[in-house]
Formats: C-alpha cells, sequence, structure tokens
C-alpha cells in the first residue's frame, strides 16, 4: 500500500517533458537568434566566420536577417528534442522502486 505522502513524492517527482521541450526549443533558439542579430548589425568586413560554420549543419543558416529565422528554427527544434529527451530520461531515472517487504 501506499501512503498520501508517497504519491505526492511520485507526482512531484515527474517533470513535463512537453515543456521542458519548449523551454529548452526557445532558450536554444532566442540565443542563436540574438547572437546572428547581434553580429548582423554589429556588421564589419567579415560577419561571423565561426558562427557562420553553423551552416555546414544547419543548411540553409548563414550570418544574416534570414539566417537568424533560419537558426531560430533549427535550434528550437533540436532544444525541443533535448528537452523531451531530458524529460523522458528523468522521468524513467526517477520512477520509484518497489522493495519487497
Amino acid at each position: 500500500m501506499t501512503t498520501a505522502d508517497d504519491e505526492l513524492r511520485r507526482t512531484l517527482a515527474r517533470i513535463n517533458g512537453r515543456a521542458w521541450g519548449v523551454a529548452m526549443g526557445l532558450v536554444l533558439g532566442l540565443g542563436l537568434a540574438i547572437a546572428t542579430l547581434f553580429l548582423v548589425i554589429k556588421g564589419g568586413a567579415v560577419v561571423g566566420p565561426h558562427l557562420g560554420l553553423l551552416g555546414i549543419f544547419l543548411p540553409g543558416y548563414s550570418v544574416t536577417w534570414h539566417g537568424a529565422l533560419f537558426g531560430f528554427v533549427y535550434a528550437f527544434v533540436i532544444g525541443y528534442a533535448i528537452g523531451r529527451l531530458i524529460g523522458i530520461i528523468y522521468n524513467a531515472a526517477s520512477k520509484p522502486r518497489h522493495s519487497p517487504r
């Protein structure tokens, strides 16, 4: 038999994977978009050569206004997947172990 305290601990121990996914997606997406827009606004002869290397892994991404949008979408999807994975792993690891009595 489980007590009310055990049930409360089990409920509070679980995290919402979708919420973690959206939060991680927004953090990564906005981070990349803001970094890209900062470099575009800053300007110069060569704009963001290191950040521009992400275009190798993210087709369509470049350090431009349009690239900031592409980067946001790519980073949001990657962040969402990471957040969901964190939720799945955490919830699996926090399942209560049934001890024999």
